[in-house]
């Protein structure tokens, strides 16, 4: 498919010219999108798709991932206590996803939804007062 070469090389033009700030806010925006795929597989009924289990398994270890890239990107010495607090934070959202995977529960998986969209609105509120409103609007939405 052509229309699939287009998209991935847009997607690779769009990480490679955004700011380290909205390179955080599309991390977030990838983990709220793999936990929104394993929510609505774990609330699929068990005799549904049989690769369930594989897209859930898949999709928090995803989102799992990536909050440990959010973990690892933690500058302590530039951000003081709030790098502490984020590291605690991403520390819970990890073992609440490693929880709800281990025993294929969405509870943990709607809770940890709830606190990354708020760090990810407040992220991307910051970003719009730093750097004012961009020019593609995609990048900006707020999720709610």
């Amino acid at each position: 498919m052509v229309a699939a070469g287009y998209i991935k090389t847009y997607r690779s033009n769009a990480v490679l010219t955004a700011s380290p700030g909205q390179l955080v806010l599309m991390l977030y925006d990838g983990a709220l999108k793999a936990m929104a795929i394993a929510r609505e597989a774990l609330e699929q009924p068990d005799e549904g798709d049989p690769r369930r289990i594989e897209i859930i398994n898949h999709q928090l270890q995803k989102a799992q991932n990536i909050i440990a890239e959010l973990q690892s990107g933690l500058n302590f010495n530039a951000g003081g206590d709030l790098s502490k607090t984020l590291f605690s934070l991403y520390d819970y959202h990890n073992r609440r996803l490693m929880e709800a995977n281990l025993r294929k529960q969405v509870a943990p998986v709607i809770e940890v939804e709830g606190l990354v969209r708020e760090l990810r609105n407040a992220w991307a509120e910051m970003l719009m007062k730093q750097e004012g409103t961009p020019s593609s609007g995609e990048g900006m939405r707020v999720v709610a």
